[in-house]
């Protein structure tokens, strides 16, 4: 699967790159099945190493980069997927980079590139003969719960006719094994080939699993099902076995013998793969369709130390479907239904919120947010986990939901209730003890088995001001008071530390953990006192008015202080410091969004009327420094920051991280930390991270309360 000529392939790249467009930027990878922490195949795109957008020619990659153990290739795992196409007898390669026998058939050229929210779509030209239309699709279906339960994604082909004549056209594909763990090649995988009513299908797995990866931390999974399935029909033909046997079969007879290989081995021995070929039979001027899908079926999903202990936590798809081959079938079956409605919501809102370069942020941010979730447990009681994926790989951590948060309160708001269950659920039945929220659910996914000894990463002022204010935003979104009564007394518990600690921030890290700790954080006391008021709120909407008044007093004299120590009055133009006592410092005031996301009315205009004002004197090529340690930045955070700024400030936020999407070197899943001047990775990449869905903040303040209207209810 590795070997392949590279001077042919660079080669052709440079010609074929230098023709395409690409709409509405070239993105730094190009997501084409991403649908959960285990479906994220990626066609890295940057110039540090990636194709420059060529879909042939290059191999799609899991997300992860280099792992512990025998990885395939250097710079994250492949997941081998091959495309070829015979015209007219000649045989041209349109996905992957497939050397067979020592000859790598010749690339398609590619015309254009597309993506929204949740398509990437390549048009390609096949010698002049043809035209390829190859569409890799992602449902998100926020308001659809059994479809988004469903792991898996659609490849759709049309092939037309380009010169007006006809022509004879025969279609492969084919998926490896290396689907099935792309982080370790040294094991053994055993496939199967199926037809049940209509779907023809090529199941491959794990010959040992381990649930829940129990094995060893990993960010594949050790154990279920992948599926790679199309339609049965008599112009159709398979096989599985080794890759140059089963491509070699196509590019002679352009068909397949209908074998299957019972040799089960492990990965990287004679490379298996699973292949369909296409008889399109004399293609003109009417388009021939041919749908596939790739699908990735666990019966049970994540190991969760909840109310009753430690259980296993079935998918959510299990409480729809009685097998997986069900699931595929629907899945299958149901490409025609929903897809393309969440492309024009994002689109027409973003586009009114924030111009064309938003919407070239928040479309190609949809996949991955949801890309690192996984919606389980039953429908009864559903859960959505999240993975903090590769800068940590910790579930559920509080202050990775948190900043992704906005896409979730945008699209459903009961998706937000559905990731703040697990960490109430948790906590309240007495597995966490300390007085502060906890960090996370576990050091790795999917093994939510959290922290009976009170440890975890230490954020504690961090993560409650972070539990407030999520729990609010949901509450008031879905005007759902009897959540805010269940949780109460926890929530009236996280608040009386923040009384004790918000003010004056002890030494210690906020969710920007790779700045370092540092003592009297201006931002993070920012949020400290934001809970507060957020606490505030929900005693009052609850009944505990007593409650109400004391902790609205307390944040009240909080704010009052706190622009004391943070506002550097003297500055041209004044603006926050980053640490009360530095007044030669600065950063990024995000948690000042909380103010606006709950409609507190706590903070006055006037101080954001000063940030928008000083934001724009910092900013540098690729947007504004998070803070004045170094020039890295946090493109969520400017998102935040941007959604509460004058109009033109946050244009200028908005046209610099568009800019920095269409010209970085980078070449993995979105990162969300990076270089402000040179548009590079910053120290230790962060990539694929969910939150990205924080640039969804601009949509998300569209449903927040006013401060008149939160005020009205706090006097009733």
């Amino acid at each position: 699967m590795k070997s392949h000529l590279l001077a042919t392939t660079f080669a052709a790249l440079s010609s074929v790159v230098s023709g395409s467009t690409f709409s509405p930027a070239r993105p730094p990878a190009i997501p084409l099945a991403v649908k959960s922490p285990y479906m994220s195949t990626w066609l890295e795109v940057g110039s540090d190493g990636g194709s420059g957008g060529n879909l042939a020619g290059s191999w799609p990659r899991f997300w992860a980069g280099p792992q512990p153990g025998p990885v395939a290739g250097p710079n994250g795992a492949v997941t081998g997927w091959a495309g070829l196409i015979k015209v007219d007898g000649t045989s041209y390669t349109w996905m992957g980079a497939p050397v067979v026998n020592g000859v790598a058939p010749t690339l398609v050229s590619q015309d254009s590139f597309e993506y929204t929210s949740q398509r990437s779509t390549f048009i390609m030209n096949v010698a002049g003969k043809v035209t390829m239309n190859v569409t890799f699709i992602s449902p998100v279906t926020p308001t659809d719960l059994k479809k988004m339960s469903i792991i898996g994604t659609y490849l759709s082909i049309s092939v037309v006719s380009r010169d007006g004549a006809t022509h004879s056209v025969q279609l492969y594909a084919d998926t490896s094994a290396e689907w099935v763990n792309p982080t370790h090649n040294q094991d053994v995988v055993q496939w199967s080939y199926t037809v049940e009513n209509g779907v023809a299908s090529h199941q491959s797995f794990q010959q040992t699993q381990s649930e829940f990866n129990a094995d060893f931390p990993d960010d594949a999974a050790h154990w279920g099902n992948w599926y790679w399935s199309t339609a049965a029909m008599s112009s159709m033909t398979y096989q599985n076995g080794a890759d140059v046997t089963v491509r070699q079969n196509f590019l002679s007879n352009g068909a397949l013998p209908n074998t299957q290989d019972s040799n089960y081995r492990e990965i990287s021995t004679n490379w298996p793969v699973f292949a369909f070929a296409n008889a399109l039979g004399s293609v003109g001027t009417t388009p021939v369709n041919t749908l596939y899908t790739i699908v990735h079926a666990q019966q049970n999903a994540i190991y969760f130390d909840g109310a009753n202990g430690l259980t296993a936590v079935p998918s959510l798809w299990t409480s729809y479907f009685g097998s997986d081959l069900a699931m595929v079938e629907f899945f299958y079956g149901d490409f025609v239904t929903k897809v393309g409605a969440i492309d024009h919501q994002i689109a027409a809102d973003s586009l009114a919120a924030g111009g064309q370069d938003y919407l070239t942020i928040t479309s190609l941010s949809a996949r991955q947010a949801f890309g690192a979730v996984q919606l389980c447990g039953t429908t009864a009681k559903p859960y959505l986990f999240l993975k903090e994926v590769s800068s940590d790989g910790n579930i559920q951590t509080v202050d990775v939901l948190f900043p992704a948060m906005p896409i979730f309160l945008y699209s459903n708001p009961i998706l937000v209730k559905y990731l703040l269950d697990p960490l109430f659920e948790n906590q309240e039945a007495g597995n966490f003890p300390q007085t502060y929220s906890m960090h996370d659910l576990g050091p790795n996914y999917p093994r939510a088995i959290g922290h009976p000894t009170g440890d975890g990463e230490y954020m504690p002022l961090e993560e409650c001001g972070n539990m407030l204010i999520t729990t609010l935003a949901y509450a008031q979104r879905a005007n759902d008071v009897a959540y805010l009564t269940q949780h109460y007394n926890i929530l009236k518990q996280w608040t009386g530390y923040l009384v004790q600690e918000a003010l004056i921030p002890a030494n210690q890290l906020s969710t920007d953990d790779f700045q370092g700790q540092l003592a009297n954080q201006t931002n993070l006391a920012l949020k400290g006192i934001i809970g507060i008021q957020a606490m505030s709120v929900i005693a009052q909407k609850t009944g505990n008015t007593a409650d109400a008044t004391n902790f609205s007093s307390i944040a009240h004299s909080y704010i009052s202080q706190w622009q004391q120590l943070a506002v550097v009055s003297t500055a041209s133009p004044p603006h926050t410091n980053l640490d009360y006592q530095d007044n030669s410092s600065h950063g990024l005031l995000y948690n000042l969004y909380g103010d606006k996301l709950l409609g507190l009315g706590l903070v006055p205009q006037s101080l954001y009327d000063m940030q928008s004002t000083f934001y724009p004197t910092v900013a540098q090529t690729y947007g504004v420094p998070l803070d004045t340690r170094n020039v890295f930045t946090k493109s969520d955070w400017q998102m935040w920051a941007a959604s509460i700024s004058s109009a033109s400030t946050k244009s200028m936020f908005i046209s610099k991280l568009a800019s920095w999407i269409n010209n970085t070197p980078t070449n993995r899943a979105f990162t969300d930390l990076y270089n402000t001047q040179t548009g590079d990775f910053a120290d230790g990449p962060f990539i694929a991270r969910p939150v990205v869905g924080g640039h969804f903040a601009l949509l998300a303040l569209n449903g927040a309360p006013t401060s008149k209207r939160e005020a009205k209810v706090f006097k009733a």
